[in-house]
């Protein structure tokens, strides 16, 4: 009879222990993040391809969950990127610099909500906005123009909860950004830039 009752003791603490995100539960994660273009252009008339940097930068993201396993996540950032155009018929030209704003969002599926280690995978769109396009001092060039890009995204992550509101997070994303370039009114470029972002950061539950 006593084994008995502990198997159920056992099984009710089970059975009411919660989940650590809940339907209505709110996750804000703060993230460092590699952003690593996979670029690729088409130029005309010179030919060549193009050349992005990597940007470091903090990322902020807001996950609401709309049931216990599913969720929606915005995610919020900037990145500042250096452009050059390589291999053209006037040989390497740089392109100065250009930031982006990406706003993504994505429909999360949580594997494991009641577990301590959390893997989850999402899908969704962006919308990238480029601004502040400053082409370098003594360019023999006068305007740049980024149209901005509608794409896909997916991802995929794990929570690492550390506490009962603390939790510890890695994340991947693929996101499709293009955009039409064009330069001094004469040059233009179908750019890709599909970045892979790497993150690396710590969240919260409300």
């Amino acid at each position: 009879m006593k084994k008995l009752l502990l198997t159920a003791a056992a099984i009710a603490m089970t059975a009411a222990a919660p989940a650590f995100a809940d339907s209505g539960d709110w996750l804000v994660r703060f993230r460092v993040i590699d952003v690593m273009p996979n670029e690729s252009a088409d130029i005309s008339p010179i030919g060549g391809d193009v050349d992005i940097s990597n940007s470091i930068v903090p990322e902020l993201d807001i996950t609401y969950f709309v049931q216990d396993q599913w969720a929606v996540e915005l995610i919020l950032g900037v990145t500042p990127h250096d452009v050059g155009a390589v291999d053209t018929a006037v040989g390497d030209v740089d392109l100065g610099d250009v930031t982006l704003l990406p706003p993504t969002l994505t429909l999360q599926y949580h594997f494991a909500p009641d577990a301590d280690v959390r893997p989850y995978v999402g899908a969704g769109v962006n919308f990238t906005h480029f601004f502040n396009e400053d082409l370098p001092s003594g360019s023999a060039l006068s305007t740049i123009d980024y149209d901005s890009s509608f794409g896909f995204a997916a991802q995929a992550g794990i929570d690492f909860q550390t506490n009962s509101e603390w939790f510890f997070n890695v994340d991947v994303k693929y996101i499709d950004i293009n955009t039409d370039v064009t330069i001094d009114g004469a040059i233009t470029a179908d750019v890709d830039i599909d970045p892979v972002v790497l993150g690396v950061g710590f969240g919260r539950r409300f």
